[in-house]
Parts: C-alpha cells; structure tokens; sequence
C-alpha cells in the first residue's frame, strides 16, 4: 500500500506527524509512505523507516519569485515528482488551503482530510473524498494519529504514540556529559531572558559535571548564543550544523532546556528528556509530546528563574 502524505510545514506539525506514520506501519506493515514537505524540513522523513520517497515543495521560496523562470521551472519539476504515482490514499494532515490546493488536488488517488468542522481552514475540505471529525481540543499528535487510522481504516491504539526516529540515531561517545540550551525562537516574546540562561548555565556546571552546548541557525541567534557563552567556563556554542547534524547533538545530550520552538518538539520526538519553558503559549495543545517532557508554564517568560529549572535537577526530576 502506497499512501502520499501531506504536510508541508512548520518543524513542530512535520515532527508531531510521525507517531501517526508508526501507528500506520504496526498495523499495515506493507505500507510506505511519499511525503510531501517544505525543502527546509526534508531532512526529517527520511529518519522514519514508513516513508519511502520525500517530495521536497518550496512554497515559501517560490512565492518570493512566482513568475520567474527558475520557479516555474521548479514548479513543473515538482509537480511531475508528485503525479508520478497512483496513490492509493492521499492523506491532508496540514488542513490548509495552501497545502490543499498546492499538494493534495494534485496528487493521484483517494483523497482523505478532515471535515470543514474541525479542519485549520474549512475551505481546505472541499479538496478531499472523504473527510472526518477529528475533535480539536486535543494534542496535534492525537488529532493526526485519529485521522490516519479513520483514513486508512485501522484500530488506532491507545499508548502514547512513538515517533519512531530515536532509532535512526546511534549513540556517540563523548568526552563529557553535556546539556543543550535551545535558546533561539521566531517571536520574542518567547524567549527567555539571556541572564536568566547565563544563571543556569553557571549554576548547572557548578553542580554537576557536565557541559552546556548553544547551537543556533542564524546571525542573530549565533550572538544570542554567544552573549549567554561569554564569560563562562564549560559552556560552548555549536558552529552551524544542519538539521540531522544538531537532532546526533540532541539525542546524544543528557537533557535539554528550551523554549517553545521546533527543536523542542524535536528533542521530545528523539525521546530526550527536556524542560521546556512557556510563557506566551499554551502546552496543552501543542506542547512537546513523548517521554520525559517536563513543562514550566508562567504568565511571562519574564516570570520563570532559573531557580525553577534548577530545583528540577537537584530532585532528580530531571538526571544527570
């Protein structure tokens, strides 16, 4: 059974969407996957033993330059990439209508989403075959795992759900335990105070012996990093690595302390142990999900200490 899957983006939608791929796999072992995904994330279906091809989309590149020739050109590639197969599912777990109307309509065979009730955007269902209610105030990795099984026709079941990526990474010898500090965020107003990083840092290589490590993915975030290094001892900041590169750092990690962005769920889908902190957002619904994941949840980011995250170590909620 040949399925093309739909969704597209952002870091955290691509990685709560695996546990539903393992679900699929345990229950139809025949089964592989085409994934249709933004260019920046493809690196992330390939760690799932379910997904047989990715089909990289540029939406956010192409929409830059819709009418030049490379876009077009790009265009034509892409869509020829993904008419290629007769599917015999094509599952929408995005519920856009961009990821509608760019990826699904445009795929060979039986197209599955959810209903114009519980969809992202109502006007994406009217794209699919065969669409369903799939309640919403529930975690985005129960709500994909439920349409899977209600598309594919399997008994969905009821342990937590299992990325299935963990595996895909060995573990490495390292010269010293390290912590990694996912410090870098989109909005501001999730991020947490650089002293208050610099508090922990401190605090944690005076305590146990271990290293802090501060990876980054921009300029802007490569100073962050090294304004929360400076000054510290056993504390260093990662040079820039690629996607695969930093999930070997993650899941070679003791732990990881983050805030709410990508990488978190990343690190919970690599089944690390990590305190993520939340100020701006709300976890109930699109927190970190998996083993280990422990959240500190304020009104502000501007209201969490260090001390917080401290005390979580010193209690071996969290071990070294």
């Amino acid at each position: 059974m040949n399925v093309c899957l739909v969704k597209t983006s952002s870091m955290g939608d691509v990685l709560h969407t695996l546990p539903a791929l393992t679900d699929a796999q345990n229950a139809l072992p025949d089964i592989t996957f085409d994934w249709v995904v933004e260019e920046n994330f493809a690196e992330i279906p390939r760690w799932h033993g379910a997904v047989k091809r990715v089909i990289p989309i540029a939406l956010r590149r192409w929409r830059k330059q819709p009418f030049s020739a490379e876009t077009q050109q790009a265009w034509k590639s892409y869509r020829a990439l993904l008419q290629e197969n007769q599917y015999d599912a094509v599952i929408d777990a995005q519920g856009l209508v961009k990821s509608a109307f760019f990826a699904t309509r445009l795929a060979k065979g039986t197209k599955y989403g959810y209903n114009r009730q519980c969809a992202r955007e109502r006007l994406a269902s009217f794209f699919y075959d065969r669409r369903f209610y799939v309640a919403y105030q529930q975690h985005a990795v129960e709500r994909i795992r439920q349409l899977f099984s209600l598309s594919l026709g399997y008994e969905l079941s009821q342990t937590q759900g299992d990325y299935g990526i963990a595996r895909h990474f060995t573990n490495h010898a390292v010269e010293k335990p390290y912590i990694v500090f996912i410090h870098a965020t989109t909005r501001a107003d999730k991020h947490w105070l650089e002293d208050e990083w610099k508090k922990t840092a401190e605090k944690l290589t005076a305590l146990f012996d271990v290293e802090i490590r501060l990876p980054w993915g921009n300029e802007q975030e490569h100073l962050r990093a090294q304004r929360i290094a400076d000054g510290l001892d056993k504390t260093t900041v990662l040079p820039k690595l690629t996607l695969t590169e930093l999930a070997d750092q993650i899941a070679n990690a003791k732990a990881v302390i983050s805030v709410d962005t990508g990488l978190a769920h990343l690190t919970a889908a690599l089944d690390k142990p990590n305190i993520t902190l939340y100020g701006a957002t709300d976890p109930k619904l699109i927190g970190t999900y998996g083993k280990n994941q422990i959240y500190i949840k304020r009104e502000s980011m501007n209201l969490i200490r260090s001390e917080e995250v401290l005390e979580l170590f010193m209690n071996k909620t969290i071990m070294i």
